[in-house]
């Protein structure tokens, strides 16, 4: 009886089509994200630095693609591109402009991959379906390419490696170098993540994300009701190229500090692919129930057959981990299409019902 819509009652347009218009729901947020943001006082520095640092990234990334994929119905496997994009041209702006803000080199690195994303987005106005991701993985090799030839990317480095510099947010409250924490880490990566997913939670309830739906269901009869293909695809590739770019830049700058353009190959597309199938398609919950799968299940492999007295090689380890990568991605697709994130609220609706869930 404690999470129930009975009695409470919204006397408005904007109330009734809030984000959060259950009050059970809105506290559950809020405690979220209270927990979240007291992690630093209790977590340790390898939780922060190899757990959540990685799961927050390739949320944002997910994230990208989901609006692309999900939203959009684009398929696209040129995601690691994308993201060496944003952490190629993070690092461009660093060391050309070294009095630049931390927050505006992110913000820079995702408007430059926006504007790459268009550019390899335009034949998705004459193909889509298989054709389109053999375009978008085109997109993928040529810039992983780029990056690894052209040593001008990379400040005529010999290694071909880039290394993230010292930036703080404001004041000494460092996020990149050796100077940062993980502490500053984690709050600036959960505080910038945060406010993209909010942003595009609310992008797909307006009338971008409506337009990029109707062009997903149907792109005849969106064209037919006034939506143009153009714009409807085009503002999705970029979009989703801004949030995969500043992902990108902040994987090399935040989590790895330094990074090389073979970090991006095709396999990093595959990964960010698996977490949007498994999480849930043309969902934001999905991409974060995703990446968490995608992130803890290699870390679960590696501890938990060592707790019980049958440690594992690290080959074995990495063959079981595709197998059931593969396995999960077959039924999900035959089972349950809407992956981690239709469960959740399947679960949440038989809450609502209890003790009568039928």
């Amino acid at each position: 009886m404690l999470y129930r819509e009975t009695g409470q009652f919204r006397t408005s347009y904007a109330a009734d089509h809030a984000i959060l218009p259950i009050r059970q729901d809105r506290i559950g947020l809020a405690v979220i994200l209270a927990i979240a943001l007291a992690i630093p006082l209790v977590a340790s520095e390898y939780w922060l630095v190899t757990i959540l640092l990685p799961f927050l990234i390739f949320s944002l990334a997910a994230l990208g693609l989901n609006i692309l994929t999900g939203y959009a119905g684009q398929l696209s496997l040129g995601t690691g591109g994308f993201m060496a994009c944003g952490a190629f041209a993070a690092f461009k702006l660093t060391t050309s402009f070294p009095e630049l803000n931390i927050v505006l080199v992110f913000a820079l690195s995702g408007l430059i991959t926006a504007g790459v994303g268009i550019l390899f987005g335009i034949p998705s106005l004459r193909i889509k379906g298989f054709y389109l991701a053999v375009a978008t993985l085109a997109a993928q090799f040529f810039l992983v390419w780029l990056f690894n030839r052209l040593p001008w990317f990379t400040n005529y480095s010999p290694s071909g490696v880039i290394s993230a510099p010292p930036r703080a947010v404001f004041g000494n409250v460092f996020v990149t170098g050796a100077q940062a924490t993980p502490e500053a880490k984690y709050l600036f990566t959960l505080t910038l993540v945060a406010l993209l997913a909010l942003a595009a939670k609310n992008m797909t309830r307006c009338r971008i994300g409506r337009s990029w739906m109707a062009i997903r269901d149907m792109d005849i009869a969106a064209e037919i009701i006034g939506i143009r293909p153009l714009t409807a695809k085009l503002s999705a590739f970029a979009i989703s190229s801004f949030y995969v770019g500043v992902a990108g830049a902040m994987w090399a700058f935040i989590y790895t500090s330094s990074v090389e353009a073979l970090a991006f190959q095709i396999d990093r597309s595959f990964q960010i692919l698996f977490m949007i199938i498994i999480g849930g398609l043309g969902s934001i919950l999905g991409s974060f129930l995703g990446a968490a799968f995608i992130v803890l299940l290699p870390i679960f492999l590696s501890n938990a057959p060592a707790t019980i007295g049958f440690p594992m090689h690290v080959d074995l380890v990495t063959h079981l981990e595709f197998m059931i990568f593969g396995a999960l991605i077959i039924f999900f697709l035959i089972v349950e299409p809407h992956g981690l994130a239709r469960l959740w609220q399947i679960g949440k609706e038989k809450l609502r019902r209890w003790p009568f869930p039928y």
